[in-house]
């Protein structure tokens, strides 16, 4: 069970660092537009489904995507059943 509870944690911190990083206004030819890509293409595989079940939460005229903080919620519930 350490290795799944580790890549559960490893894979929560990266949806974190994605989150983090898509804030930050840079294109893909910079280096932290690189490692935004890589961290897109490796969580894009669990968000793209909660994200077609959850709308965008409109607060105003800003739109807010819950999908990241669903699918850290649903990592660390399942870190906590299995660890």
């Amino acid at each position: 069970m350490g290795i799944v509870c580790a890549v559960l944690r490893a894979y929560t911190i990266v949806v974190f660092a994605r989150v983090i990083l898509e804030w930050v206004p840079v294109g893909d030819a910079h280096p932290v537009g690189r490692i935004r890509y890589v961290l897109r293409l490796v969580t894009q595989p669990l968000l793209a489904p909660l994200r077609a079940l959850l709308p965008p939460v409109r607060m105003g005229s800003v739109a807010v995507d819950l999908s990241p903080l669903v699918l850290i919620l649903g990592l660390n519930l399942l870190a906590q059943v299995l660890c």
